[in-house]
């Protein structure tokens, strides 16, 4: 899912440019990093949401904002993205 949602919405929604907003939503996997700072850095029962800084509350309201920013719309799509589907993950693993 983080890789073929941002895909198919590049694709629908950026139909001149979309491979290039594809590579700028993967490259917000980036955010990813901040599991580095966790103990363990992986842990398969643990949901992202709201425990990791790039993931909390607050990061995630700060790419809302920057959604109305024209400079900054598709990095906040792709980070957005990457929320939901780290929210659906969160909702696997609470099964």
């Amino acid at each position: 899912m983080h890789f073929l949602l941002p895909g198919a919405i590049a694709f629908y929604f950026f139909k001149e440019n979309w491979k290039k907003v594809w590579i700028l939503f993967i490259l917000t996997m980036l955010v990813d990093l901040d599991h580095l700072l966790s103990t363990p850095i992986f842990s398969p029962t643990r949901c992202s949401i709201n425990f990791h800084i790039l993931h909390s509350y607050f990061a995630i309201a700060i790419y809302f904002g920057a959604l109305f920013y024209n400079k900054t719309r598709i990095i906040a799509i792709g980070l957005l993205l990457h929320i939901l589907t780290d929210e659906i993950d969160c909702l696997w693993i609470n099964q």
